[in-house]
């Protein structure tokens, strides 16, 4: 709780990575409920910017090396839950 922490997410392609490349990042709380978009990367990143996790996530990967990591600020028990990490590389899923 409070200090940073890093969601580590790796993946493998057998596609060359392009500009096609997306990471998504979707977030569902441990009480339930609906799932949350909260970061999407396309060539840049794209941090949520609604609800919880607004200006609380940061782009830590490399896609080039195969990372798709994100940091999250001020973590709180509040923020506990299920965190999925989603990438594509067309026309390899």
């Amino acid at each position: 709780v409070g200090e940073q922490v890093s969601l580590k997410c790796s993946f493998k392609t057998s596609s060359p990575i392009t500009e096609s490349l997306t990471v998504d990042w979707t977030y569902r709380p441990l009480t339930g409920g609906q799932m949350e978009s909260i970061f999407h990367y396309q060539s840049v990143p794209y941090p949520t910017t609604v609800g919880r996790f607004k200006d609380r996530i940061s782009w830590l990967g490399d896609v080039a090396k195969g990372d798709a990591s994100i940091a999250v600020q001020s973590p709180a028990m509040s923020d506990n839950g299920t965190f999925i990490c989603s990438v594509k590389n067309p026309p390899d899923v």
